[in-house]
């Protein structure tokens, strides 16, 4: 063979095999195709769900790292608009003017509803108020009512209400003043504490206090669970789109919540959550400015696949694309 047909050769060899990886590069197989690091922020009141998520897709792709920074949802924003980062989970769609800003950075953005949330109220077990009004939350948000015995006739009637958050700027705080303020500062009163798990501990251990808080941080078998990772991958694989009822802690007590219109009241579970009996719910976007082929996008795709809709569903919260069948309700009515 002379010297130009081996060179030839070679070429042909290197095209075939260019042509093979092409065709298999879009193939996202376990432990294969999908590798580097990927930052994200989030609002931190959404901390347990991504955990959750990262965890699945870190298994699914062993040489990908996602690097979650949890955060208040407005410096979330910020950190996307000033070209920090390209991926953010949020409690709020991008408004107009900030897609024109990403539009005029020359940056491609997508936007995705992931999941419908719930806001949950929760006091001390030594309260025996079991639920109130949309009205009384108003009053409780505006100031109006500063006492429990404003609300209701309870052995606390005459404690004052601590209303704690978790951040100033988190989107459970920017839900609730704009649903019962009108976007308006909240009273003096209120104290923010810093994290969700702080706005839990606080009212575990005050008996006047009522905290405000994402419906994910409460569920009783969000924080322990037997399974592996690989158990879980598995489920989550073949599983069916059915859901047992979560359950929530018993170390405070979760408020039931009714409108004026009904006589009865529901506490966040993922049915009443799915079905909008309960008043308090909130969407939670996926928003990506990342050039596609990055791990970003890739991760941000996960995130509203079948794989990553599944392991919301699994988290007591109500996924945006994946069809709920609630087999039941807790028990409770």
């Amino acid at each position: 063979m002379t010297y130009k047909r081996i060179i030839l050769s070679l070429m042909m060899v290197a095209a075939i095999a260019a042509t093979f990886t092409s065709c298999n590069k879009g193939k996202k197989t376990k432990a294969s195709a999908v590798s580097g690091l990927c930052k994200v922020l989030c609002d931190e009141s959404f901390k347990n769900v991504l955990d959750d998520e990262i965890q699945v897709f870190e298994f699914s792709y062993k040489d990908a790292s996602v690097l979650p920074r949890y955060i208040d949802e407005a410096a979330a924003l910020d950190s996307l608009l000033s070209e920090k980062v390209n991926l953010i989970i949020t409690y709020r769609d991008l408004t107009a003017n900030q897609k024109k800003i990403l539009k005029g950075q020359g940056r491609a953005y997508r936007s995705r509803r992931i999941a419908v949330d719930a806001v949950a109220l929760i006091v001390n077990n030594a309260n025996d108020i079991d639920y109130v009004s949309v009205n009384d939350i108003a009053d409780i948000m505006t100031g109006k009512s500063t006492k429990w015995g404003d609300v209701y006739p309870t052995v606390l009637k005459n404690e004052p209400i601590k209303v704690v958050f978790d951040k100033n700027r988190s989107g459970v705080l920017h839900y609730m003043k704009d649903k019962f303020n009108a976007g308006k500062d909240l009273p003096i009163e209120f104290f923010a504490q810093g994290s969700s798990q702080e706005v839990f501990d606080i009212v575990k251990k005050t008996r006047n206090a009522i905290g405000v808080i994402g419906v994910s941080w409460i569920t009783a078998d969000m924080k322990s669970t037997a399974a592996t990772i690989e158990e879980k991958y598995a489920e989550l694989e073949n599983g069916a789109t059915s859901r047992q009822e979560t359950k929530f802690t018993d170390e405070i007590k979760v408020l039931g919540v009714r409108t004026e219109e009904s006589l009865k009241d529901y506490k966040p579970y993922q049915a009443y959550i799915f079905d909008g009996s309960y008043p308090l719910t909130r969407e939670i976007f996926a928003i990506d400015a990342s050039p596609l082929g990055t791990l970003d996008h890739d991760f941000f795709v996960f995130l509203t696949g079948s794989i990553g809709q599944k392991i919301i569903l699994q988290t007591g919260i109500s996924p945006a694309a994946v069809p709920v069948r609630i087999v039941n309700v807790g028990g409770e009515e």
